[in-house]
């Protein structure tokens, strides 16, 4: 009969002390799957093969040292995301240092309590499962914005370039590093809605009819409603700029004619973003206007389109959105859905 694979996170203890990794298998054998390696060339060989989840490692040991272990470790993309908890003997506060400068995320000494150890890894473990979790979270709303890609006239190019203008344009506001790069994650959801729109209109090349475009508008609404209500995060964000981003300053936008400061800033932002982008842009029905009359009608639309403060911002973050432009130009085999490329 097959083995089944044992369900435990696994763990990979290292160090030199026959001793030591016997208390650190009696604290920790019961919840973990636990591996075993008394030098650092045998932990290498283990993380290759093994891929444990986090590992405790000794500091002074033969042959390679603990900090050399480390920065292999994490000069490797695919093991620099596996936390590292030194436990050493070493005490001294330059030690310490030296440890977490290399990446480690903790660091216990000898002789360490077994109620320590098992917090410190309860912890770390928690720790990783919570990027785990907000990773899945961030490939899915990337993957709903490819979705809505493929509904749609627009390359995944225009998706890339309109949230990394975006993301330039909120940090020219005031945003933080964190706000800015999950609005540049929200950004390409919000025309998943267009998904609910029937091809005809939605692929149609000339004009819509007045019933038409009021379908058509709908996209905002539907789209709101396939994120779903989330009580904060990025969801909540994509969610908002999905139902707000045709939203007008002056208030005549849709779907809830919101106006000024009632429109929620995130959408706002996207707005402008968007904008810039589908005029500087070739099209089936249009050329790539040039930047500069671009930029003289979204000063015309300063207080009617757009708020004033953003536009009046643009001018300063032309030079980055225009390298982006550049770096994410439309190609004429385009094949559609590089949303991936957003980091």
């Amino acid at each position: 009969m097959k083995r089944l694979k044992d369900p435990r996170r696994t763990l990979l203890l290292v160090d030199d002390e026959p001793s030591n990794l016997q208390v650190l298998r009696h604290t920790l054998q019961d919840d973990y799957r636990l591996l075993f390696a008394k030098d650092g060339l045998t932990a290498l060989e283990l993380v290759r093969t093994d891929r444990p989840e986090l590992i405790l490692l000794d500091i002074m040991m033969p042959g390679i040292s603990g900090y050399e272990v480390c920065k292999v470790l994490k000069r490797d993309p695919g093991t620099a995301a596996i936390p590292v908890i030194f436990v050493t003997a070493l005490v001294e506060a330059a030690n310490e240092r030296q440890g977490l400068e290399l990446g480690a995320v903790d660091y216990i000494s000898k002789p360490f309590n077994p109620h320590i150890v098992q917090a410190r890894v309860r912890t770390h473990l928690s720790l990783v499962q919570t990027a785990e979790v907000l990773e899945t979270r961030l490939q899915i709303v990337q993957c709903l914005g490819a979705a809505a890609e493929y509904k749609d006239n627009e390359t995944g190019l225009h998706v890339i370039r309109m949230s990394h203008y975006a993301r330039i344009l909120a940090l020219a506001v005031g945003y933080s590093e964190a706000a800015a790069d999950d609005l540049l994650h929200a950004a390409p959801m919000h025309d998943v809605g267009k998904i609910g729109i029937p091809d005809a209109i939605l692929r149609k090349p000339g004009a819509l009819t007045a019933e038409e475009w009021t379908i058509m508008r709908q996209h905002t609404v539907i789209g709101a409603r396939i994120i779903g209500n989330h009580p904060s995060g990025l969801l909540r964000m994509a969610a908002t700029i999905a139902l707000n981003h045709h939203e007008k300053w002056d208030g005549s936008g849709y779907p809830n004619g919101l106006a000024g400061e009632n429109i929620p800033h995130v959408a706002r932002v996207i707005a402008i973003a968007d904008v810039f982008d589908a005029l500087t842009s070739v099209r089936p029905y249009k050329p790539a206007w040039p930047v500069d009359d671009a930029l003289a009608l979204i000063s015309r639309e300063s207080g009617k389109h757009f708020d004033p403060e953003l536009v009046d911002a643009l001018g300063g973050c032309l030079a980055e959105m225009l390298q982006i432009r550049e770096q994410w130009a439309d190609a004429e085999d385009d094949t559609r859905g590089p949303i991936a490329a957003l980091p």
